[in-house]
């Protein structure tokens, strides 16, 4: 059983530890519930969608299955990735429909402590922490963890966050 801690904000978390896949837009390192992570892929074959938001790179046919791409950078307001380089996907689900996040790159997986997971600091960068859960302070810099509803809300605002 998980011994709960109530830290001196009065949050309460479990003593335990979560896993994340850690991946990277611009030079930013953000993490990733390794349960929301159905399949990380190489670049893909990406159709347009006229009309589309731009922040929505197209659809992808992931083994039968149509996947809406969804442009990281665009949708953070990013500039694009470089043309000499391909971007990576991971792809999540948000209200049962999978969406692949086009991304510069997929890291390593991490297993964190619950008890080192942080609100978002106010001096974090906006586009981060709008669609970040909290943060952990790793060695160097700190992992906002993504919070995948928050950035997948698009009926709410119909751009970035």
């Amino acid at each position: 059983m998980n011994d709960l801690i109530i830290r001196d904000d009065l949050s309460v978390v479990g003593s335990g530890r979560k896993d994340y896949v850690t991946i990277k837009v611009e030079d930013q390192t953000l993490g990733i519930p390794v349960l929301a992570v159905h399949d990380v892929l190489n670049p893909q074959r990406i159709t347009h969608i006229p009309l589309a938001p731009s922040w929505v790179a197209g659809v992808l046919n992931l083994r039968g299955r149509i996947v809406t791409a969804i442009d990281l950078r665009s949708r953070l307001g990013l500039p694009p990735l470089g043309d000499d380089k391909k971007s990576m996907s991971v792809v999540v689900e948000h209200r049962e429909d999978p969406y692949s996040l086009q991304i510069d790159s997929v890291g390593e997986v991490l297993s964190l402590d619950d008890q080192l997971f942080e609100k978002n600091p106010v001096t974090l960068d906006p586009r981060w922490r709008d669609v970040s859960r909290g943060i952990y302070r790793l060695e160097g810099e700190l992992l906002p963890i993504l919070d995948v509803d928050r950035l997948l809300a698009f009926e709410s605002n119909g751009k970035a966050a």
